[in-house]
């Protein structure tokens, strides 16, 4: 196979990165000055322990498809239809994602469609350079067909990403385990938007909280933290790396790039229209959508919100509903 990996930032340069140390053939797909670090001078891959330069193949847009490619999707998923939209649709895509609508979304214009769990603790803010915090793993991965399944492709990819450094298990279920996660990045516009003080951690739990609701009152299955935790064990540790403080996850990493644009929509966003379809308010995660996406067109800086300020329009947004 050759991997095309679309989106080469923190997830996607680290799983290219780790492939093509395995011998795998790869092709990074980037974009501005991104994309122009990698083609003049390859990937910068730094991890706890060691700092490479890698020459991988890069290109900033669609390339001559070949029989055996496969297509790994790791753009935010505010970005999939415009990263897909000018691949072919017989190659089959590999929705290395946050959120639970990318899978959907893809499989209305491609056949062969895979979902990833990622756990993956990684940074990509300069161009040309990313940096891979987990050890002794860079990631962890579940990998299967969408919408369910296991099929002799994702057989190969499993084997191939493990081969390559990065734990994988191949499940018939992995939506489940995306729900899972989903219901952890609930957090992530917490992150992105408060500095960590008292009353952080509850913000967390809250969103959590009623995220978890919604998922019950709707049917939908979803890994448990403590099976999350049985998977990972100490396999995915965070270590620091010399030099680069990692402040915060992907959403985090959108506002400090001032990139305009931020995931809550599919994040948070997934729980308050779950929850407008079943008729259950919503209002933490409504004030983290409208908030985080608030941020991100207006470019504020991520941990600029206040905790009290954000607790308090929850608490406002709470009480209006329960009126």
């Amino acid at each position: 196979m050759r991997y095309i990996v679309i989106g080469a930032g923190a997830v996607g340069g680290t799983i290219g990165a780790r492939l093509f140390q395995g011998g795998h053939d790869v092709l990074l797909i980037a974009r501005g000055a991104h994309y122009e670090a990698l083609r003049t001078g390859g990937l910068r891959l730094i991890t706890p322990h060691s700092t490479e330069t890698l020459p991988i193949p890069a290109a900033d847009g669609p390339v001559a498809p070949r029989e055996d490619d496969v297509l790994v999707l790791a753009t935010k998923s505010q970005d999939t239809i415009a990263a897909l939209d000018p691949w072919p649709r017989h190659l089959p895509v590999v929705c290395a994602q946050n959120g639970v609508e990318n899978e959907r979304t893809v499989l209305r214009r491609f056949a062969q469609v895979y979902g990833m769990c990622v756990w993956l603790p990684a940074l990509h803010l300069e161009p040309g350079t990313v940096a891979a915090y987990g050890h002794p793993h860079s990631g962890m991965f579940h990998l299967g067909r969408y919408p369910q399944g296991v099929d002799d492709r994702a057989r190969q990819m499993t084997a191939d990403l493990t081969k390559s450094g990065l734990v994988t298990v191949t499940t018939p279920d992995v939506m489940r385990w995306k729900y899972g996660k989903l219901l952890g990045n609930l957090g992530n516009a917490v992150e992105a938007l408060c500095e960590r003080a008292p009353g952080f951690e509850a913000l967390h739990e809250r969103a959590r909280a009623e995220g978890t609701a919604v998922l019950e009152e709707a049917g939908i299955l979803y890994s448990s933290p403590q099976e999350e935790r049985e998977a990972r064990g100490r396999k995915v540790d965070l270590l620091p790396v010399e030099g680069l403080s990692r402040g915060g996850g992907s959403s985090w990493q959108s506002l400090a790039r001032g990139s305009g644009t931020i995931e809550a929509d599919y994040l948070n966003g997934e729980i308050v229209l779950l929850g407008r379809e079943y008729g259950i308010p919503t209002p933490v995660n409504e004030v983290l959508q409208q908030e985080a996406g608030r941020f991100a067109r207006e470019r504020l800086p991520p941990g600029s919100m206040p905790v009290e300020r954000l607790t308090a329009l929850i608490d406002e947004r709470s009480a209006a509903v329960s009126r």
